[in-house]
């Protein structure tokens, strides 16, 4: 193999050749510096292999290529149903490679391969898919003033995009950022997360293969706190979209101001879910169940306070502990009986861990789990807590783990209340079969996304997106495209004399 591509073989047996390098201009090239970082097997703490970390000085060999393909004719003069038909052959050979791309994901992020092949993969397909039609219909308008004038607006790319995504669903976020952002006839550097670097290399192949012109996709991996930066603040970035912790958005958006940039962030949740004692109780405990336990808890959306009418709340804990029992089997992502893998790092691993003693050190009852799972690998036991208060960390902070809290309320207004008692706004749930109260509640719960008997029940068809420090914009559906497109109006004097 050449020095940047290296073979690998998955514990499933599954065998390719990996690239390692940056993406940059349709082709693998070394840091500058050398640098490289780590991707780590977190069920058995072992490295996988290394990748190319980039440097300042390769973010803005990214940035240039991407400006240098956006004034190119073979990009700018491209028409959109041509580019939708590059953006469909995209989608078509990661379909055709979605075995290894699925082994990838699981061997770097730790989910288990089953949820990576029939869930993750399908995700990222679909929604390259969709966006591929949208390219020849987005358009402008015409609008009539007065017969002395012709107006009109034309819908045009922003320009160069900055994307930033998280190691939670890789490739599923990549598609996330990469489908409209083409749709709109952007170009694009893209930075993985430093967690989960390989599944992006390999997808960088598969852009070159479908015969995007160089430089209009570009991959690098590296550091947030310097390729995230660097890319962040270049002057020649005209958009910056991230996904990831709120915290981390806060310092996108002071390192932002400094040109001004377009920013759509999609950040951190503490999502609720209400439980109301008229609701089907199987399908609530069922579905509150994979809301918080599902990707190992790794979920921005996920409905992590569980909140219970006093009626059944009995009821509910039983039959919530009973399907923790059941279903969240811990084991390795090869096993097809694993419902929860590993947690992605040891830092993650760590922060989770602290969290659960600080649950208890506040006096909130573990009902079941609460500790490490096993003596290798980052695995932790589902956790559920009791008696759980409104100040407690567990209960307003972002643990993204699989840790909920169950608490107990009596009227709807209490419900709703507590439901919004926080910094976040991201996703709620609201499970019950009176359709007045679900369209009221779903109403008032202070949230970018309300879903009514169900939970993470997204579609890449739908706007995602959140209020208050759960981000700012949309992503997905019609309304994705706004965040990569502008307007610009044209006024044609039809006869007006001075």
């Amino acid at each position: 193999m050449s020095g940047l591509t290296v073979e690998l073989q998955a514990p499933n047996g599954r065998k390719w050749a990996q690239p390692t390098g940056l993406f940059i201009n349709n082709e693998f090239v070394p840091s500058s510096t050398g640098k490289t970082i780590e991707s780590i097997d977190p069920a058995t703490e072992q490295t996988i292999a290394s990748v190319h970390a980039a440097s300042a000085s390769d973010i803005d060999a990214a940035v240039k290529a991407a400006r240098a393909a956006l004034k190119h004719p073979s990009w700018k003069q491209l028409p959109g149903t041509d580019r939708g038909i590059l953006m469909a052959k995209f989608a078509d050979l990661i379909e055709q490679n979605k075995e290894t791309l699925a082994t990838i994901d699981a061997w770097d992020n730790g989910k288990p391969y089953s949820v990576a092949l029939t869930e993750d993969l399908p995700e990222t397909i679909n929604t390259i898919r969709y966006y591929s039609g949208w390219c020849d219909k987005i358009h402008g308008q015409t609008i009539p003033t007065s017969p002395q004038k012709f107006a009109y607006t034309l819908r045009q790319p922003i320009g160069v995009v900055g994307q930033i995504i998280p190691w939670n669903y890789p490739l599923a976020m990549a598609a996330w950022k990469l489908g409209p952002v083409l749709a709109c006839g952007n170009t694009v550097v893209l930075k993985s997360a430093e967690q989960t670097p390989l599944s992006i290399l390999k997808l960088g192949e598969l852009v070159k293969e479908a015969g995007f012109p160089p430089g209009v996709i570009n991959f690098v991996n590296g550091e947030g706190r310097e390729a995230g930066a660097a890319l962040v603040q270049h002057a020649d970035v005209d958009k910056v979209a991230f996904t990831g912790s709120t915290g981390t958005a806060r310092e996108i958006m002071k390192m932002a101001a400094t040109t001004l940039k377009n920013i759509t962030l999609e950040t951190g949740g503490k999502s609720p879910l209400l439980v109301f004692d008229d609701c089907d109780l199987e399908q609530a405990v069922r579905w509150s169940h994979m809301g918080i336990m599902s990707n190992q808890g790794q979920i921005c959306t996920a409905t992590s306070r569980i909140l219970v009418q006093k009626t059944i709340y009995e009821r509910f804990i039983e039959a919530f502990k009973q399907q923790v029992k059941d279903v969240s089997k811990v084991g390795d992502q090869w096993d097809e009986a694993t419902y929860q893998g590993p947690q992605v790092t040891k830092a993650q691993y760590d922060r989770i861990l602290s969290y659960i003693e600080t649950g208890r050190s506040e006096g909130a009852t573990v009902l079941c789990g609460g500790q490490k799972h096993g003596d290798k690998g980052f695995f932790i036991q589902p956790t559920v807590f009791t008696d759980v208060k409104d100040s407690m960390r567990i209960y307003q902070e972002e643990i993204f783990g699989p840790v909920v809290t169950i608490s107990t309320f009596e009227t709807e207004d209490e419900a709703v209340e507590r439901a919004n008692n926080t910094t976040y706004g991201l996703g709620a749930s609201v499970f019950t079969k009176d359709l007045e109260r679900a369209h009221r509640v779903a109403s008032e719960i202070e949230s970018g996304m309300v879903w009514v008997n169900s939970s993470q029940d997204c579609d890449y068809r739908i706007p995602f997106g959140g209020v208050k420090q759960s981000g700012i914009g949309r992503e997905l559906g019609e309304a994705g495209l706004e965040a990569y497109s502008q307007t610009k109006a044209v006024h044609v004097n039809m006869g007006t004399k001075l």
